[in-house]
């Protein structure tokens, strides 16, 4: 017991005050105003130094969670983001597809991972916004439950017709689609997707009456837009760049805020009116909850970096895939603003019924 009013310079609380610098007074008197230094003392100790380990970081390889099979627009971002970041960062960064669910079951392992910097998730529109709002009781919620690190972009969604069709532009196809009594068929890159969710959203808008017949994948869905199988696509327009410039497919109007850069004379949904009909398959670079700051900040400034590079921004570019800077506080409200946008949509389908 530390009693009495004896100078004790020796006993715990003089080894503190000694530390503190205070000077050395009866134990009984102050130890109110010690507890108190102490307690101060330890919190500005803990801001300074931060999270264990978070200065050293990263101190062992890093792994980005591609929630999408290889091959997709998630894959190679990830794989693109890896290879440069290990140079950067001087540490082996690697990646683990774990596609499944619209791409919930790979981020939410990210979820529940440990928030030391380690484990990180190419998170995007279908898997943190659509695929959440189609399920009854999603494993997360894809603005909430995530630190946001970097924006790494997205290409927009067009609307494609088959050259057969002899649609030359949005108007003739709204001409064809409410002139006609029977229901017409579209196709996407498949139930969950932006370009579903695009075309379901047109239809409802301008009532038509559409069939939605998705596919598993915009290849197969491509392919078969180009043999002529299905006349009218919603989809990823990098997916049918190349077709549109071959001509085997025509692109009516596209989802980006502004005309292609390599597209020019192909008009925006906004131009016809549909001023909210501006979105673009996104991707972001993400982590689980309550990643250091450090960290976060590392991250951001080295995807900026990373993307910036003249042989990946011109890669990304050709695919049409808009890049724009943001900081981590700004992608978290980016990711906000399409929750509040795409959630209901998909809410809407899927209550419809819509497949």
């Amino acid at each position: 017991m530390w009693q009495g009013a004896a100078c004790n310079c020796g006993s715990p609380a003089g080894i503190f005050s000694d530390t503190l610098g205070l000077k050395c007074r009866p134990v009984g008197m102050n130890m109110r105003k010690l507890v108190a230094r102490v307690a101060t003392v330890v919190a500005v100790a803990f801001a300074v130094v931060g999270p264990a380990g978070a200065q050293d970081w990263p101190a062992k390889p890093v792994k980005i969670v591609a929630p999408f099979a290889p091959g997709g627009t998630a894959d190679t971002l990830a794989r693109v983001l890896a290879e440069n970041f290990s140079q950067i960062f001087r540490q082996t960064f690697y990646i683990e597809n774990r596609p499944g669910a619209g791409g919930m079951l790979g981020s939410a392992a990210v979820v529940s991972a440990e928030p030391d910097g380690y484990t990180l998730v190419v998170s995007g529109i279908a898997s943190h916004v659509i695929a959440p709002a189609f399920n009854i009781n999603p494993p997360y919620d894809g603005a909430r439950d995530f630190t946001h690190i970097a924006y790494l972009g997205g290409p927009p969604v067009g609307l494609l017709v088959h050259p057969g069709l002899g649609l030359n532009s949005y108007r003739d196809f709204l001409a064809f689609a409410k002139g006609r009594t029977d229901v017409l068929d579209y196709t996407s890159s498949g139930t969950g997707t932006l370009g579903f969710l695009v075309g379901d959203d047109l239809a409802r808008k301008e009532k038509l009456r559409l069939n939605h017949i998705p596919y598993k994948g915009g290849g197969p869905a491509l392919l078969d837009l180009v043999a002529g199988h299905v006349r009218i696509a919603t989809m990823t327009f990098a997916s049918a760049a190349e077709q549109v410039r071959a001509g085997a497919v025509r692109a009516l109007a596209v989802s980006s805020e502004g005309r292609l850069v390599h597209f020019p004379d192909i008009p925006t949904f906004k131009e016809q009116g549909y001023d909210d009909m501006v979105a673009t398959t996104w991707f972001a670079l993400s982590g689980p909850p309550q990643l250091p700051k450090q960290v976060v900040e590392a991250l951001n400034r080295a995807t900026w970096k990373v993307l910036q590079q003249p042989d990946v921004h011109q890669r990304l570019v050709q695919d049409e895939i808009e890049l724009k800077p943001m900081t981590p506080d700004e992608v978290t409200a980016f990711v906000r603003r399409e929750t509040a946008r795409w959630a209901p949509a998909a809410k809407a389908a899927a209550a419809s019924g819509a497949q």
